[in-house]
């Protein structure tokens, strides 16, 4: 086992400890001391309850979104007559990770005139696609020309190539940029309050809008500890479904 291994193990043992012993005590300290009136109608266990589902559902939506429209773009613009356009994708992708994320939220509230979870939603999407996008691409192009050579010389159809050949030796790029996205996801999520999708940033917005430093405290910890425990999930996800023989 390599050094590197060996740290990626520990970081997964450590790092939902460290979540788990940082978000609680951020919450005990939250939820215990003297609050003020203001304080006592958002710190609260089921305020607090109700905004870390608000994250987690905007996080799993876009998730949704980006795997069932990036993994299947990815493939299809690396098959020979449509691989022409891979980078004309990956441009159009690369915008929409350039813009700030902030930006592509309005931009799609002035040109719908609409707030709510799915205006909050599409824009981080838009933000968070192109890891997946380029990974699966890189991924399928990377496997090794020597391979699909021997699998079509055993008669297999170019369908059964993509799914027993190209598609298992990309997982490892597909899930770590899906990785990625996941953490872009649960960060960029904080802006969706813009648009009253709801989400951690809510108790951001007002700590900072009222100078109330504990609510501020309270909604920015609890999203760096959100982000850190999807990036937990993302690198148990890349052990346990990456082929045996890549590992």
């Amino acid at each position: 086992m390599t050094t590197e291994s060996r740290a990626e193990k520990v970081r997964l043992f450590v790092q939902p400890v460290l979540v788990l012993v940082v978000g609680a005590a951020v919450l005990w300290w939250a939820l215990t001391g003297e609050l003020s009136e203001t304080q006592q109608a958002s710190l609260n266990a089921a305020s607090i309850a109700q905004r870390i589902l608000e994250h987690i559902q905007i996080t799993i939506a876009v998730t949704l979104i980006v795997v069932a429209i990036g993994v299947p773009l990815g493939i299809l613009l690396t098959r020979p007559r449509m691989g022409f356009l891979a980078p004309v994708a990956i441009g159009i992708a690369n915008i929409g990770q350039a813009a700030p994320a902030i930006g592509l939220i309005v931009l799609l509230f002035l040109a719908t005139n609409r707030t709510g979870f799915w205006i909050g939603v599409l824009p981080v999407a838009a933000y968070a696609l192109l890891p997946v996008l380029r990974n699966t691409i890189v991924g399928i192009r990377n496997v090794d020309p020597a391979l699909l050579e021997a699998a079509r010389g055993q008669g297999m159809t170019a369908r059964r190539v993509l799914r027993s050949v190209e598609l298992p030796l990309a997982v490892p790029f597909i899930l770590a940029g899906l990785r990625t996205t996941l953490v872009l996801a649960v960060g960029t999520a904080t802006l969706s309050f813009l648009v009253d999708a709801g989400g951690l940033g809510i108790f951001i917005d007002t700590g900072y809008r009222l100078q109330d430093h504990r609510t501020l405290v309270v909604g920015s910890v609890l999203a760096v500890c959100l982000a850190l425990f999807v990036d937990w999930l993302g690198g148990v996800g890349e052990r346990l479904f990456n082929p045996r023989g890549l590992r």
